[in-house]
């Protein structure tokens, strides 16, 4: 098994507080990728986006079991983070998807971020393993070419009239080198917000 599937179903056995219903868990990044495909590589946290199921004695629960510096970010070499939900670069709205293998927990409900909605996630940072992960997933046909654009034309809208439009430039121009790089494809235009072209 997976050893990021081993370490939410070893959170699930670990979970002492009782709730009405299972915790939805929002499972982005390279750990939803690798809850979705085979692959693997080394990662130093599993990134869970907040949301309001996540409220303030579950959110410390949850990083007092798993978070950094734990006896799981011990055994695991990873821990649990939870990021705003304003802080990544997602299409609009989101796609996540359930994570079959991880249904039988008793506490959490686990869904991750679909492949391609991942892809246009990392074209924001786009470091050394971020442009690893985009790679890996077109090469294993899970980021069709189409789909990505379409995907990432929803999130360039998303972020049209907010501050954080700076950076489309930046992340155009990382979608760019994946066309070229892991499509041997031309450079798709992706339209800027008006008010950004002059």
């Amino acid at each position: 098994m997976a050893l990021i599937k081993e370490f939410f179903i070893e959170l699930d056995r670990h979970w002492k507080q009782t709730q009405e219903q299972r915790i939805p868990l929002r499972v982005i990044g390279s750990a939803a990728l690798m809850l979705h495909t085979e692959y693997e590589r080394r990662t130093k946290d599993s990134d869970v986006i907040e949301t309001d199921f996540i409220t303030e004695p579950v959110r410390k629960a949850l990083l007092d079991i798993a978070g950094k510096k734990t006896e799981f970010h011990s055994r695991y070499g990873m821990y649990l983070d939870i990021v705003p939900r304003a802080t990544p670069f997602l299409p609009h709205p989101p796609s996540y998807r359930t994570v079959d293998s991880l249904k039988g927990l008793r506490n959490f409900a686990v869904d991750a971020l679909d492949t391609v909605d991942v892809a246009v996630s990392k074209l924001k940072r786009f470091n050394a393993s971020d442009a690893d992960d985009v790679a890996a997933m077109v090469n294993m046909g899970a980021v069709g070419h189409e789909q990505f654009i379409d995907r990432l034309k929803s999130a360039v809208d998303g972020y049209s009239l907010d501050a954080r439009a700076e950076d489309l430039p930046k992340v155009i121009a990382n979608f760019h080198t994946v066309e070229r790089d892991c499509y041997q494809a031309p450079e798709t235009e992706i339209p800027l917000p008006d008010w950004m072209q002059d």
